[in-house]
């Protein structure tokens, strides 16, 4: 799952940048309403975590601009203000969730998964591909009925190649949807992560899923 945090206080921001990267998602960061919007638009984000006040365009507009545009993307607003009428002109603005600062991490992470399982249960419940089954709600993988063991990360990469099936993915296309925006792509952490999966998921099994296209990137292939 790729998040996007819209928070202006930088100390904020890195913490819980880091946090939801810890939790295995990935996560994009803007400092400002413009590029927060701008970045929403592309639409390659689960979820927004975004905080009212903000410079250059305050939360409120940025999430009108977005239901404007039809972007469905749900949304947890961060605010200080606590009382019911603040609450109530987000809510009605199109947020899915609000939460006042200051906030416990383990709340914030909490209310992230509950909006995203709302998400997931608009979706197709369970990806297959072959005989490997995803389950985007439980976060449970198998092949052929056997129970597969995956890291935070390792499930967010297979499950962005069972979305994609027969599809090459460069690189640069899986960094920007499993790790961030700002992810160095010249390093080889892609390429061991890809490893990691393929001895989890090929390894003593037929056929093998995971290929590499020499010079692109990867693709699973369905047989």
């Amino acid at each position: 799952m790729r998040l996007l945090v819209v928070e202006d206080e930088q100390k904020l921001a890195s913490f819980i940048e880091q946090g939801l990267t810890e939790e295995g998602y990935a996560v994009d960061v803007a400092s400002d309403g413009e590029l927060g919007l701008n970045m929403a638009l592309d639409q390659v984000h689960d979820l927004v975590i975004l905080d009212i006040s903000l410079p250059k365009k305050d939360g409120l507009m940025v999430l009108k601009e977005m239901r404007e545009a039809r972007i469905a993307t749900p949304v947890l607003l961060l605010t200080v203000r606590a009382n019911i009428e603040d609450k109530v002109l987000g809510l009605d603005a199109g947020a899915d969730d609000y939460l006042t600062k200051p906030f416990a991490f383990q709340e914030l992470v909490a209310r992230v998964r509950a909006l995203l399982r709302r998400r997931v249960e608009t979706a197709p419940p369970v990806l297959q591909v072959a005989d490997v089954t995803l389950d985007p709600a439980r976060r449970t993988v198998e092949r052929n009925g056997e129970k597969i063991e995956l890291t935070p990360r390792e499930f967010s990469l297979l499950d962005y190649f069972m979305r994609n099936t027969d599809r090459v993915l460069t690189r640069t296309m899986i960094a920007e949807h499993v790790w961030d925006y700002n992810f160095d792509t010249s390093t080889n952490v892609i390429d061991v992560y890809v490893n990691y999966l393929r001895k989890k998921i090929d390894t003593d099994r037929d056929p093998k899923l995971l290929q590499t296209v020499r010079g692109v990137g990867y693709v699973m292939k369905a047989p």
